[in-house]
């Protein structure tokens, strides 16, 4: 290639990108138009959700300025998915301004054939912005919240039901934790049908709307469908109904998370977690979910995990992997181990791990560390790793299918002796 040419006109980048690196920002095109979600000033005190690029479409943006619609959020992912496009931030809760800065992690949703409000009313803003709390926590007499989402992953299929699967950290100035949670599509939409949450003077408690004053159609509700399957567009919904979504955006319950708890939770280091991927289809039959999770200390730890109610194990640690490197990482002597993203790539068994000065490449397994050693290889309980039978500990290849012994479910007790003359038992079932 002996020059590079641009291609395309030039796009301003305010609303579409942020003014400076430290800003968070998220980037999505979805049925020709481009949603992003960042800051539009130096300060950072403009945040928007914003659509743009898109031809014959008018151009929109949340609410300037109101803490109601965002308070200094921190943007993390989006999500085209149905008729919405999904964005998961973390922000300062609105809803407890009486404890201090409390931040909650959030997902928002707007219409995808959103056309903005009535020349009266939200013209030129979103007429279908609705946002939830998204609650991971560990239940008790006194749950134990983890209320700042990390990272997501986009839908997946857990349990056979569409799902995105987050990692959430404790406030800054509580003990350090981390934890795993996934959250069903169906759940987020059912609190979104759900009611809506209001502060009726500035002194009083957070509560429910009554449902005899939410107006119809119900706010949110995208044109061309269900209450609202007689507006042909947004700009046509009565003046009532784009009020109440401009002051009440927020809604009174929380999205569960699947099975009302984490999946994996992490409090006895100090270091946290900080980014996530997750096979759905691991292992030589694509039926056990693996989840690899990245650290703020360089390391990626590797789940074996379950989210079906009725499984009793949870999730199980295949590896703790030391991965920062910092004869290959170190610039100017400076150290920075959080990992910033993970990219799996099943096809050449490789997990790709992103620092801020490098990129390190980690195989998916580490078979061939338990040798000829069958009871290692078994009690691994590694999908990706098969004993086979001449003897060896192998990464499970495409295509097979058949030859091969694994135990991901723990049935197997083995002899505490050497793997030489090693005896199998099997554990009674049930």
């Amino acid at each position: 290639m002996a020059s590079l040419e641009q291609v395309g006109e030039e796009v301003v980048g305010q609303a579409r990108c942020p003014f400076e690196s430290g800003q968070s920002n998220v980037g999505l095109f979805a049925g020709g138009d481009f949603y992003s979600a960042t800051m539009t000033d130096f300060l950072a005190s403009d945040a928007v959700i914003y659509r743009s690029l898109g031809e014959g479409r008018p151009v929109l943006r949340t609410v300037k300025y109101d803490s109601k619609w965002l308070r200094e959020p921190h943007f993390l992912h989006a999500i085209d998915y149905g008729n919405y496009v999904y964005f998961f931030l973390s922000e300062i809760a609105v809803e407890y301004t009486a404890l201090g800065k409390v931040v909650f992690s959030r997902v928002t949703r707007v219409c995808k054939n959103d056309n903005g409000g009535s020349p009266r009313v939200l013209e030129r803003y979103w007429t279908s912005f609705l946002k939830a709390r998204l609650n991971c926590s560990v239940p008790g007499d006194s749950f134990f919240y983890f209320d700042i989402l990390q990272s997501l992953t986009n839908v997946l299929q857990i349990n056979q039901r569409p799902a995105v699967v987050g990692v959430f950290t404790t406030q800054d100035n509580s003990i350090p934790g981390s934890a795993v949670c996934a959250f069903y599509m169906d759940d987020i939409e059912s609190v979104f049908d759900g009611k809506f949450k209001e502060q009726r003077t500035s002194d009083s408690s957070w509560t429910p709307v009554p449902e005899e004053q939410v107006p119809r159609p119900r706010p949110g509700t995208c044109t061309g469908d269900g209450p609202a399957v007689n507006y042909k567009s947004s700009v046509q919904l009565p003046d009532e109904m784009l009020m109440f979504i401009k002051s009440y955006p927020l809604m009174d319950e929380a999205v569960p998370s699947v099975n009302h708890r984490p999946c994996f939770t992490r409090t006895s280091s100090r270091s946290k977690l900080s980014q996530i991927v997750v096979d759905v289809s691991a292992g030589p039959y694509k039926d056990h979910t693996v989840m690899f999770l990245g650290s703020d200390d360089g390391r990626v730890l590797k789940l074996l995990t379950s989210t079906h109610p009725n499984d009793s194990f949870g999730s199980k640690l295949l590896e703790d992997i030391h991965v920062y490197n910092p004869s290959k990482c170190n610039v100017q002597g400076q150290e920075d181990r959080r990992v910033l993203a993970l990219e799996l790539d099943k096809e050449r068994h490789a997990l790709f791990v992103a620092f801020s000065s490098c990129v390190i490449r980690v195989p998916l397994s580490r078979c061939s560390q338990h040798g000829a050693c069958r009871r290692a290889c078994l009690a691994s309980r590694d999908p990706y790793c098969i004993w086979l039978r001449t003897g060896s500990c192998a990464n499970m290849a495409p295509g097979f299918k058949a030859g091969f012994e694994q135990d991901i479910e723990g049935d197997h007790l083995f002899h505490q002796d050497s793997c030489h003359g090693e005896t199998l038992i099997l554990q009674p079932q049930d």
